[in-house]
């Protein structure tokens, strides 16, 4: 019998592709692990191939494309993005759906219920007129005139799934956002929920778009420091109140200000993560009262949010609960074939295994080929590969493990994973300065065999995804030193020899050693990067950062470092070096407001530096003042020999875009001295 293929995929930011089977997901992945550009969203080709490649299929042997994508219903260009060319395009069948619709039906095909309520709550989904989930929903009145709907925007959504039929039972719109009334307003939906939590994040974190931080930070903050009420709830509605934002005029510009006023900033994250959790579960039991069930399905960036998850799981009156891993706009296009297979084809819904391990394996080849290239590399084979590592973890050695196919969503799961044994605070903060080289209020996530959950936490549901907190038990927070936060919380992932057989062998086989099978889980990456998906991306990290040793577990190979070079060795790592500089707040000074590019010409990696907040992003500034466009090799060279980079300019080997602020005719002899001294600083702060 000749197999059905379903595709869905989202663009705008977050892209993704999904691939179905017969109604089963064989590949998925999000385009920011191909690109290397975090929420890298837009032209899909990249995210479509690679689940095309890995079925062996071709787009024409798809039988149904279906697709969403923020602010429109793919009938013009966003922002100037056109679609010609994508492949997508020369698919048998495409349809289109709109945003919670697409939410909705990630979260419900993969709950394993066979009935639920299902919310979706975001930062800002489809207009009112281009939703498709409209018929028979309650909705709140709405403002006079067609023309609204097109500044109408989903902010949150509920739907019956119950009988293999999906019902809206309610809607909230509201207008889009402005940027006006204080520094917090928020950038999407006027009244979002999700809208309003970024906005708060954003005055916190120098502008930077990751409200997962602002969780992170609340527990340092006190309670009852501030006092404000950031909603109004009524009429089974949230709504945004204006009048307390005129109080907080003092957001942090670089990071030096940040931390030498970091209580007000942790007072801000405490109040505002409890307000949002008041929301949450208002929200959460009016719309139970409008359609009761025994189960929850939860989607939508917000459904992100452990903390609050944990309150819902135990205070809602919904019986069981369940949050959507990859619940932001990268699960969309599990949504969309979701959809695909059960609304346009018609097909049965088989239970989910609750795998999100999406992503395709790489063969003992591509691994070694990945290790031989480096040319740095010692390469161990084992053949007992959980008890070896468990061994350098009990030693205290900080392990990246990288086994099977990659995680789909934001969270490592012992795929892709960095591991280190849980005890000591000290080697949490080594992770978060010389690894992942982040702020170090952040916490990192205990992995716990299922079995032994409740030994440690107060843990009585599963929890694989690491999408819900518990209390850590007081007799066990010294031992657990790396991972508890600093209100005794944990961020739990439960592991079962099913789900990750692997994974779970070497929690057993350290807790022989150790006494407790718990290990320190955090992401294969570092700030700015998109979690590893391949095995030369992984050799890159173990070069250019502290860890102790990489393990190809599949290939049962331990790969070491003959010599370390955390910087210097290509192009990543120079960049990675300006970052640090930015995160000490050792730039060179540039003007006030000088923005400028590094980007190198042969593999676009780039970063941003934003000199008058002292930032830096690796993705291309949309204001640049001025871009220094070199290759990876003179990047690497300049690196090696800052004193050189003037005669690089003079001979054209580094080559400058636009005119640097306050410069003019002396442009090329000031860029070169500006360019030199932050080489300089980088190199020398990578050799410390």
């Amino acid at each position: 019998m000749t197999a059905t293929y379903v595709l869905g995929t989202h663009v705008s930011h977050n892209g993704s592709a999904c691939l179905l089977r017969d109604g089963e997901i064989i590949v998925a992945i999000e385009k920011e692990r191909l690109t290397r550009r975090k929420h890298d969203g837009g032209m899909d080709n990249e995210a479509i191939e690679y689940c095309l490649r890995s079925a062996d299929i071709r787009i024409e042997e798809v039988d149904l494309v279906v697709q969403n994508a923020n602010f429109h219903k793919f009938d013009r260009p966003l922002r100037g993005y056109a679609y010609d060319g994508r492949i997508a395009n020369r698919a048998k069948r495409v349809v289109s759906i709109s945003h919670h619709l697409g939410h909705a039906y990630s979260a419900l095909a993969t709950a394993g219920f066979d009935g639920a309520g299902v919310l979706v709550i975001d930062g800002c989904g489809n207009c009112h007129s281009e939703c498709d989930d409209l018929e028979g929903a309650a909705m709140p009145s709405l403002p006079k005139g067609e023309e609204l709907g097109e500044v109408l925007f989903e902010k949150d959504s509920y739907y019956s799934w119950h009988d293999g039929a999906l019902r809206t039972v309610f809607k909230d719109f509201s207008l889009a956002g402005r940027r006006q009334n204080g520094e917090m307003f928020p950038g999407t939906t006027m009244h979002s929920i999700g809208g309003a939590y970024l906005g708060v994040s954003r005055y916190v974190f120098r502008g930077l778009e990751d409200p997962g931080k602002l969780m992170g930070l609340a527990p340092y903050g006190r309670p009852g420091a501030l006092d404000f009420e950031m909603f109004d709830l009524r009429d089974g509605r949230v709504l945004l109140r204006y009048d307390w934002m005129a109080d907080f005029d003092r957001p942090a510009r670089s990071h030096q200000e940040f931390t030498a006023n970091f209580q007000y900033y942790a007072d801000i994250a405490h109040r505002c993560q409890r307000e949002l959790e008041r929301a949450l579960l208002y929200v959460v039991d009016t719309r139970y009262e409008m359609s009761p069930s025994e189960n929850l399905c939860f989607a939508g960036g917000v459904a992100l949010n452990a903390v609050a998850n944990r309150r819902i799981l135990h205070e809602s009156k919904f019986e069981n609960a369940y949050f959507q891993p990859a619940a932001g706009d990268n699960g969309l296009a599990i949504g969309c074939a979701y959809y695909g297979w059960l609304q346009v084809m018609g097909g049965a819904l088989e239970k989910h295994d609750g795998s999100f391990y999406m992503g395709r394996s790489y063969g003992r080849t591509e691994v070694e080929s990945a290790i031989e290239a480096d040319g740095g590399l010692e390469c161990t084979p084992v053949d007992a590969v959980a008890e070896t590592v468990a061994g350098l973890l009990h030693q205290g050695k900080i392990i990246a493990w990288f086994c099977g196919g990659s995680e789909f969503g934001p969270r490592a799961l012992g795929h892709r994973s960095i591991l280190a044994a849980p005890a000591e605070p000290e080697t949490r903060d080594k992770i978060n300065r010389e690894i992942k080289f982040r702020e170090d209020f952040r916490p990192f996530a205990p992995a716990v065999p299922l079995e032994e959950a409740a030994r440690y936490f107060d843990q009585s549901a599963p929890s694989p995804y690491m999408i819900l907190v518990a209390q850590t038990k007081p007799e066990y927070r010294a031992a657990l030193g790396a991972v508890v936060h600093v209100d005794g919380s944990a961020r739990v992932q439960t592991v079962t020899r099913a789900s990750s057989p692997e994974f779970h062998r070497l929690l057993e086989a350290y807790g022989d050693l150790a006494a407790h099978p718990v290990l320190l889980n955090t992401s294969l990456n570092r700030r700015g990067m998109p979690i590893v998906e391949t095995p030369t991306e992984a050799v890159e990290l173990l070069r250019t950062t502290a860890l102790d040793a990489l393990v190809f577990v599949e290939h049962g190979l331990v790969v070491f470092c003959r010599e370390r070079q955390v910087a210097g060795v290509d192009a990543r790592s120079v960049l990675a070096a300006v970052w640090q500089l930015a995160r000490k707040g050792s730039l060179p000074r540039l003007g006030a407001s000088a923005c400028l590019d590094l980007c190198v010409t042969e593999s676009e990696q780039r970063c941003s530096v934003d000199m008058g907040r002292s930032t830096v992003r690796f993705h291309a500034a949309r204001d640049a003042d001025f871009t220094f466009r070199l290759t990876e090799e003179r990047l690497v060279e300049a690196f090696e020999n800052p004193q050189g980079v003037a005669a690089m300019l003079r001979e054209g080997r580094i080559e400058i875009v636009g005119a640097p602020v306050d410069m003019k005719e002396q442009a090329r002899g000031e860029a070169a001295q500006w360019l030199t001294q932050l080489l300089r600083a980088a190199r020398d702060g990578a050799a410390e």
